[in-house]
């Protein structure tokens, strides 16, 4: 530790290193300047989105794949509004993010002057898409919270934190002791709950396993406590890939009949790390899934606990110091047969339950993981997303997300691909995207560029909006708005000094990844649903 006299903003770089910061993404204004006064010197890389939703996207890209939390740094007003819908993203999808913006002089701040960037309660505004924001009125409060910052992203369900500094205290000189990094621990069950959990799996002769995004981090435990209960493993769309090419792994969606009806006939449900949202249990809203008498909860969120469907258990606790807890009591287990059965009909049936378009859609995301072996594929809303989320297995733990479930929003893949590679630098990336929703946030390309992001974005070309399209004929109204025009993306590619290839024929779709994966740096394939042979039917 050591003393030092620095400004507010050189201040802030030191503490983001010694809480393992090493990449933050943000557009510089006058209203940031200040904070950036250290960065060049210091070891964290900074990486310029071409809009600050783009920004918010990266950084939950970013910690998507490092389980660290993307750091995003924008300025006051719209360049914070901007981010909202990242942010908003994040905290439905419990992505850890940490939000630091500008906002006017504290003298300012309530009276409505018309100063630039000025909104009425900028921190009011913010605390809906956050489990915390703070305006830094005395800046040597500095420490402390973002010591509290970084003690809500580690110790509970994650999502985004917010922090304001006004413009009048970033360049104060300030002289702190700067902190050794926190430990933080999440909640733990008590031994009485442990134990009657344990007892229940003792008692099941027939158990499923349910998977969150929140239980990634102890995939091998939660597969060894499969193996010792002998029970399927159904995951969650942000859980896909935890148990690739196990025989009880059902990568299948909660909302599909064979996946309910194997749940129904359980005598016992564990879920673990998993909201029990309706974008993963209820995708078709039709209210169908069933009641579960002999559900066991658990959750790092007492308030999550509290919401969804009603458990005969409810246990408070990370999902690995509950298995820690656990496993000792149930390692022993044996005699238990037929889960691999129940788990090879529930994938069989799932798959069959779906429209043979989205079986081909699924088959090319197939050849897409296949190709590139632990690649991570990122997705917008778009159609060929929508039936990998029913039914998909990704090559790796956290090699599949994506924008449809949760908030929702179209433009997230591309930003959220490339914040993805520069947390993996080392493993390709797949952007899966349509043609309307790369139009959000098409000038990413850009961005990718130049911090050589290894991105291939996979343009899923199908005229405009396809699957509200097909909502809306499907429900018995006429088509409108859904039919915006594309630009030449091969052409835009080019103008971006990006290599890019549209195919004729999805059987070339395998090597033209690898080629392209090899070249390094972002690249650009096109399939259309209707022009290149073998995408639609």
């Amino acid at each position: 530790m050591g003393v030092a006299e620095k400004t507010v903003g050189e201040v802030l770089i030191d503490l983001l290193e010694v809480y393992g910061v090493d990449t933050v993404f943000g557009i510089p204004g006058v209203h940031t300047a200040e904070l950036y006064r250290g960065l060049a010197t210091s070891s964290i890389r900074h990486i310029t989105p071409r809009h600050e939703q783009g920004a918010g996207f990266m950084a939950d890209g970013y910690a998507r794949v490092t389980g660290k939390p993307g750091v995003a740094l924008v300025i006051t007003g719209p360049g914070l509004t901007n981010t909202i819908t990242a942010m908003a993203q994040a905290y439905q999808d419990s992505i850890p993010m940490l939000v630091i913006s500008g906002v006017n002089s504290r003298g300012s701040l309530g009276h409505g002057r018309g100063c630039l960037h000025e909104l009425p309660d900028q921190r009011a505004t913010m605390a809906t898409v956050s489990h915390m924001t703070h305006t830094l009125l005395d800046p040597a409060d500095l420490p402390s919270v973002l010591e509290r910052a970084f003690t809500i992203l580690q110790s509970r369900r994650p999502g985004p934190v917010h922090i304001e500094i006004p413009t009048d205290v970033m360049d104060s000189k300030i002289v702190i002791e700067v902190p050794d990094p926190i430990k933080t621990f999440g909640p733990r069950a008590s031994v009485s709950q442990v134990a009657a959990l344990a007892e229940k799996c003792r008692q099941s002769q027939a158990p499923v396993i349910l998977c969150g995004g929140g239980s990634i981090s102890s995939a091998e435990q939660i597969k060894m406590l499969a193996e010792a209960l002998d029970a399927p493993l159904v995951t969650t769309v942000n859980a896909r890939g935890m148990f690739a090419g196990h025989p009880l792994s059902v990568p299948a969606s909660p909302s599909l009949q064979p996946v309910r009806d194997m749940l129904a006939n359980a005598d016992l449900v564990i879920a673990l790390g998993t909201q029990m949202g309706a974008t993963d249990y209820d995708m078709y809203a039709d209210g169908g899934f069933p009641e579960l008498g002999n559900l066991v909860r658990v959750d790092i969120d007492a308030d999550q606990l509290a919401r969804g469907p009603a458990a005969s258990l409810q246990i408070l606790s990370t999902v690995d110091q509950l298995l820690a807890d656990l496993l000792p009591m149930v390692g022993g287990l044996s005699g238990r047969t037929g889960g691999a059965e129940r788990a090879d009909k529930c994938q069989r049936g799932s798959l069959e339950s779906l429209s043979p378009k989205m079986r081909l859609e699924i088959n090319i995301l197939e050849n897409i993981r296949d190709a590139l072996p632990g690649c991570f594929l990122v997705g917008d809303s778009t159609q060929a997303i929508y039936s990998g989320n029913l039914y998909f297995e990704a090559g790796q733990p956290k090699g599949w997300f994506n924008a449809a479930t949760g908030y929702g929003a179209l433009g997230y893949g591309p930003p959220a691909a490339i914040g993805a590679s520069l947390g993996a630098p080392e493993k390709p990336v797949v952007c899966i995207v349509g043609d309307g929703g790369f139009q959000f946030s098409l000038a990413e390309i850009g961005s990718a560029k130049d911090c050589g992001a290894n991105v291939i974005f996979l343009v899923w070309n199908n005229d405009g909006y396809g699957e509200i399209k097909t909502y809306m004929e499907d429900s018995g109204i006429v088509p409108e708005g859904v039919t915006p025009s594309a630009p030449d993306f091969l052409k835009i590619a080019e103008a971006y000094g990006v290599p890019a290839v549209r195919l004729d024929d999805v059987v070339d779709l395998p090597e033209a990844l690898r080629r392209l994966a090899g070249e390094g740096g972002p690249s650009l394939i096109e399939i259309h649903e209707t022009r290149t042979r073998g995408a639609g039917v």
